[in-house]
């Protein structure tokens, strides 16, 4: 079940949804920002930190923009899952982005390190939508009903502003959640029998993530749990969070579920891998930084 801690903020943005009038950066400020991310160049910050109606019109506007050069949707991704992560943005609550076609590579993709404004890397992970149903889902299990795959995922966001420092919740919604590129691994099918989801979901809570370089040394580690206490109770969040802006996820759609690891700046010549540690048929995924 997701936390009641996430529950809360679910409940006063669905109370207030009405009564919030969005005060949004405006028009020559978002073309600005668009500009600036297919450029590959820093945005300037945000004046002022946004409110949470401002950071959800922002991105309207700026995926209305970014929807023109980089077509197709194919899924959406949720940020700000992991409480250290929260921490470091001063927001007690997740956030969205759109994932759009060509966004996600595959495993042993390589890429210049300067992949965006400000790159990062972070251990990660995306489901498949299998069916709409996954809006009435509300715990761990009933999500996998309405998933048919688990794949393991190296995200490489790119946060854009000149001081991504100075971000807070509502302008990393703004922003999109940084979503600029991600290296999939192969696909875990959800089994058929209860018995063997019920071993997949009590995996997916206590995989160890890891991070290593080429050499094989740590750089960074996390567990399945420290993403809202279970992993898919991202996507419990994410398919409300969606709905109550009427999106309804489709057959198909990828959802990324967050941060196991602390965001980590690539470096030239670096190899990073990502291994699920206790997840059955999870394959390592590898992305090179040139």
């Amino acid at each position: 079940m997701l936390p009641k801690s996430f529950l809360a903020p679910i409940a006063l943005a669905l109370g207030l949804a009405g009564a919030v009038h969005a005060q949004c950066l405006d028009d020559a400020q978002v073309a600005e920002l668009a500009a600036r991310y297919a450029a590959r160049q820093p945005a300037a910050d945000f004046a002022a930190p946004l409110s949470d109606a401002d950071g959800a019109c922002t991105r309207q506007r700026l995926n209305a923009l970014l929807a023109t050069r980089l077509g197709r949707v194919v899924g959406y991704k949720a940020g700000l899952t992991n409480p250290a992560v929260q921490k470091r943005f001063n927001t007690d609550q997740p956030v969205w982005g759109v994932l759009y076609e060509g966004m996600i590579q595959p495993s042993g993709f390589s890429t210049p390190v300067a992949f965006g404004a400000r790159p990062l890397y972070e251990a990660d992970m995306l489901v498949r939508v299998k069916d709409s149903g996954i809006h009435h889902a509300r715990t761990p299990a009933e999500v996998l009903r309405h998933i048919d795959q688990v794949i393991p995922f190296i995200e490489l966001p790119d946060l854009i502003v000149q001081t991504p420092s100075r971000l807070n919740g509502a302008g990393v919604a703004a922003i999109n959640v940084g979503a600029r590129l991600g290296v999939a691994g192969e696909p875990i099918a959800v089994p058929v029998t209860r018995g063997e989801r019920y071993r997949l979901l009590d995996a997916l809570q206590r995989m160890q993530v890891q991070l290593t370089n080429g050499q094989g040394q740590l750089l960074a580690e996390g567990r399945g749990s420290d993403i809202l206490e279970h992993p898919l109770n991202a996507v419990v969040w994410i398919a409300q969070a969606l709905q109550k802006d009427g999106i309804t996820l489709q057959p198909g759609d990828l959802v990324s579920l967050g941060s196991f690891s602390p965001l980590l700046p690539p470096r030239a010549g670096l190899q990073v891998t990502a291994t699920y540690l206790g997840l059955p048929g999870a394959q390592p995924v590898r992305v090179s930084f040139e």
